[in-house]
């Protein structure tokens, strides 16, 4: 099949043996409230009525006092991050905490499940300590302290992180069979409130002959990366606020760069220094790491931009449809080249495609959120999306994206996922 054929349209949920027949929204809502109504009628016991409505143990005690900080529901405690800890006990703080995009809604990430990605563990820094220099080639070398950056007029904007190692999992010789989160969550999305960089680099009067920038923070790595000076005068953040609060110290407390669409480890956390320089400086952090292999054997250096890239959260992987029925396919897309102009999805794993419904498609580099209806007839299907971006960039085949590169390619996995719905409601991730 051409993948960029974009005319064909068919209903969705197509079997060999038995379609379903088309689903529209309306129709969707119409029949699904009719579904719950007799469900509803179903479970009446006989003899009910208004006196037994109360009857709940809460709802006859007094409730809980304030806390100082909110906490989720005692219910929602197995809602937590999938971790990647490749050296174990030996270096816990060094490796990823991934989203559990599985379990959430919306395009907002919760702070405290935001995806984390860790080179030498969390620092414990003093913000009334913590300095951040501003030298190299520039006219007025500068130090700023956090008071001091607190001063400074601040803009807010929403947008995703995504580690350049996100999908890393999806690239096993055999499909893992663990949630979308534990293989795709190294992505998340958050409003970030700081001062635009260009503000900082005009104060120090940038030299005519810088042309980069090297941003390193003050974790014991000193994780450290090589930036073009025109992305930090566009619309890079020296960010101090994560969703409203001060950053959290695993997301750069107290300060951190943000670089909007490129990957997620040149936004560097924990910032110490920014130092502008003719060329880039070629650390360990972008040699030794980051770098994409071709079958030639040369390897791709400075991939900044994260790719179009879209995956169904629900259902997905280790998931299972209880009955045959309606529901509802959602997930999550976003471009580090801007805004997402279009999520398709199948149920026949490409053969067919049909449109979904967007949520923040107005904002660039943000996830948006797409839904479609469906109606699964209990046989099997293979659910897949596909993006494309206002640059007209489409989410390319798995096996279209591999072909690009030598076997033991490691980053940028922005390829179509797959997950195979089985006859008795199962969901697997496959590979396509």
């Amino acid at each position: 099949m051409d993948h960029n054929d974009r005319t064909k349209r068919t209903p969705m949920g197509r079997s060999v043996s038995e379609p379903p027949g088309r689903i529209d929204r309306r129709t969707f809502l119409a029949r699904g409230a009719a579904v719950a109504g007799v469900a509803a009628s179903a479970g009446l016991a006989p003899g009910a009525n208004e006196q037994g409505l109360a009857g709940q143990p809460w709802e006859r005690v007094y409730g809980a006092a304030f806390t100082g900080y909110g906490q989720p529901s005692r219910f929602e405690l197995p809602v937590v991050r999938h971790f990647l800890r490749p050296y174990g006990d030996l270096a816990p703080g060094t490796g990823a905490a991934l989203t559990p995009i599985e379990s959430l809604e919306g395009i907002i990430t919760p702070s405290s499940l935001h995806n984390v990605r860790s080179h030498s563990g969390t620092p414990d820094i003093d913000p009334k300590q913590h300095q951040l220099l501003l030298h190299g080639l520039v006219a007025r070398p500068l130090e700023f302290s956090m008071e001091a950056l607190w001063r400074y007029p601040m803009t807010t904007r929403t947008y995703f992180i995504e580690c350049s190692g996100n999908s890393l999992r999806a690239l096993l010789p055999q499909p893992a069979q663990i949630p979308a989160g534990a293989i795709h969550g190294n992505i998340s999305c958050s409003e970030w409130t700081g001062v635009p960089l260009r503000m900082l680099l005009d104060e120090a009067g940038l030299l005519p002959q810088a042309k980069w920038l090297l941003a390193e923070g003050a974790d014991s790595a000193h994780m450290s990366r090589s930036i073009p000076l025109a992305k930090t005068l566009d619309d890079a953040m020296i960010a101090l606020f994560q969703n409203g609060e001060r950053l959290r110290p695993e997301q750069g407390y107290p300060v951190r760069l943000l670089l909007p669409g490129w990957e997620g480890n040149m936004s560097v956390k924990w910032l110490r220094r920014l130092k502008a320089t003719e060329g880039p400086t070629h650390t360990k952090d972008e040699t030794s790491k980051y770098t994409d292999p071709l079958p030639d054997g040369r390897a791709l250096q400075f991939t900044f931009e994260m790719g179009v890239k879209s995956v169904i959260t629900r259902p997905s992987s280790t998931m299972t449809l209880p009955r045959p029925g309606f529901y509802e396919i959602s997930g999550i897309a976003w471009s580090g080249a801007g805004r997402i102009r279009r999520v398709e999805v199948s149920a026949d794993g490409g053969a067919t495609w049909v449109d979904a419904a967007l949520t923040g498609e107005e904002r660039a580099k943000c996830l948006v959120r797409f839904r479609l209806p469906w109606e699964w007839t209990g046989h099997a299907a293979v659910l897949q999306s596909r993006a494309t971006d206002e640059k007209g960039r489409v989410q390319p085949p798995r096996k279209e994206w591999i072909a690009q590169f030598a076997p033991d390619i490691k980053f940028h996995n922005n390829s179509i996922v797959s997950w195979a719905v089985g006859a008795d409601g199962s969901v697997k991730n496959v590979y396509v």
